[in-house]
């Protein structure tokens, strides 16, 4: 079976914690996390890549691209956040994901203190 593709920033060290926060929750070994500026082409395009700049995106196995809240609610629901990513989606809790999106997605060097921080160590 084909895996999703999640491409996110690579020079984001918030983004790389945040992925690697849900390949740890993946116990079905169902994504592959991959840098944008790394992944080949196809699946990427010029349009992907200009895309992937501004937010993170899942290339599913049957060629769906999702972006921003949804890919982020995709990817939830299928690292065990089932029933509050399905509900998320629904209008109008889905406009609400993607404007928050937005704005972590802005602002993510403040962000970053906040969540997905990483570990300390002795």
């Amino acid at each position: 079976m084909a895996k999703d593709l999640i491409l996110w920033d690579g020079e984001c060290g918030f983004c790389k914690r945040a992925v690697m926060w849900a390949k740890v929750r993946d116990h079905e070994d169902r994504f592959t996390p991959l840098p944008y500026q790394q992944t080949p082409s196809p699946p990427m395009t010029p349009a992907l890549y200009t895309a992937c700049e501004k937010a993170v995106h899942v290339v599913k196995a049957d060629g769906t691209i999702l972006r921003a809240g949804k890919a982020a609610l995709y990817i939830g629901e299928n690292v065990g956040f089932r029933l509050p990513a399905r509900l998320a989606q629904l209008p109008p809790f889905i406009w609400a994901v993607e404007y928050g999106y937005k704005i972590v997605a802005g602002n993510r060097d403040f962000f970053a203190r906040f969540f997905f921080r990483p570990k300390k160590t002795d």
